[in-house]
């Protein structure tokens, strides 16, 4: 005997979308992360009086790392519930 889900409320709707702009909003900031750390490399590139914003670039780099799976965290999670939200409308 399978147990029927339960019903999607308009709570679980709300966090749904919140797990999903949480998740776009942590995508963002790791892709401008990306590129500004290109830009120090850059910057760092053309003089070495500017060598630091190499450093700045690998912390750059270290807290994109650390951001993947605290975007996996949300991602995978957010989709899931969409999912089910969107079944349920049907």
């Amino acid at each position: 005997m399978q147990s029927r889900p339960r019903e999607v409320t308009a709570d679980y709707r709300r966090k749904a979308a919140i797990l999903t702009w949480s998740a776009i909003v942590v995508g963002a900031l790791m892709a401008v992360a990306l590129v500004v750390s290109v830009v120090f490399l850059v910057r760092a590139d053309q003089d070495t009086r500017n060598a630091a914003y190499g450093y700045l670039a690998l912390v750059l780099w270290v807290g994109i790392a650390a951001g993947i799976p605290v975007l996996l965290a949300l991602a995978i999670p957010a989709a899931r519930m969409k999912r089910r939200v969107r079944e349920q409308q049907r």
